[in-house]
């Protein structure tokens, strides 16, 4: 199995770890719009060869995990170039955009638009890990414009490396990422600029962040050249999102400001419910 993967970081570089360990024939074909991340993952053993956009005509399976204000024209570039073989899926966190411009591809049977929800802080071929996949759910749009076969490859594929598969029209995929997966990358964002400002003393910061605040912040190590477009991509979703994380704000304030602790304990109890939801998430 010849496997192309366009864009060698955290997302491409871990699937291809996965699909050299679940699929030992497999030969990894690898690239990158920057030479040296390319470089990079030949040298720590992710891919096999480099390659051109153009060799995806030759290659059995391809993956698209570029940020996603460049992902539609690459979707459509290899989709110009597949044989009727090849699938073809991405790993964006955006969806109906893609599928709107790709609607009426004369390959779009070739294409099958995918999310894994994994991922961690870091980026670049160098934060590639093993496993990254494994018990993550994987959502995927439109899967009735799939060639039947395409599909079937595919589910194996993502089940031979450990994911769920969720079925989500693109709409909706995009409407609830932007809650569970926008949003609180805003949130961490917005507290890590926070607690720069008003702490100015960098030592204060390390000295005095508990696990608390290093697991709320964590997001904020995340890559604005990947997250600014996502926010673009998803803009009518994250700022319906934000004004009601606002709402709820404000309301929290207001209970301070008025003293009433009673009803202050009473939002965090009702609150609690979310551990009950997320329970054995990894």
């Amino acid at each position: 199995m010849k496997v192309q993967i366009i864009g060698i970081g955290l997302i491409g570089g871990s699937f291809a770890l996965d699909i050299k360990s679940a699929f030992p024939e497999a030969e990894i074909f690898g690239s990158d719009a920057d030479e040296k991340n390319l470089k990079k993952a030949q040298e720590l053993g992710i891919i096999d060869h480099p390659a051109k956009i153009e060799d995806v005509e030759h290659a059995d399976v391809v993956l698209i995990a570029v940020p996603v204000d460049v992902a539609n024209k690459v979707v459509a570039d290899v989709l110009d170039l597949v044989n009727e073989n090849t699938l073809v899926f991405d790993a964006g966190s955006t969806k109906s955009r893609l599928c709107k411009e790709i609607a009426n591809h004369k390959n779009r049977r070739n294409f099958l638009a995918a999310h894994p929800i994994a991922g961690t802080e870091f980026s670049g071929p160098e934060a590639a890990i093993s496993n990254l996949y494994r018990d993550k759910t994987n959502i995927i749009c439109e899967v009735e414009k799939t060639a039947f076969k395409l599909q079937e490859r595919a589910l194996d594929i993502f089940q031979k490396l450990g994911m769920r598969i969720r079925y989500m029209d693109p709409v909706s995929h995009d409407r609830h990422i932007a809650y569970v997966s926008h949003l609180s990358h805003i949130s961490s964002f917005m507290l890590g600029k926070t607690v720069l400002e008003k702490e100015r003393n960098e030592r204060d910061i390390f000295d005095l962040a508990g696990s608390g605040f290093a697991s709320t912040v964590r997001l904020a190590k995340s890559s604005p050249a990947m997250w600014s477009p996502i926010f673009r991509e998803n803009k009518e979703n994250v700022l319906e999102t934000l004004t009601e994380y606002i709402n709820n704000l404000t309301h929290f304030k207001d209970l301070l400001e008025n003293d009433d602790f009673q009803e202050v304990y009473n939002e965090m109890q009702r609150t609690n419910h979310i551990k009950s939801i997320l329970n054995g998430i990894n």
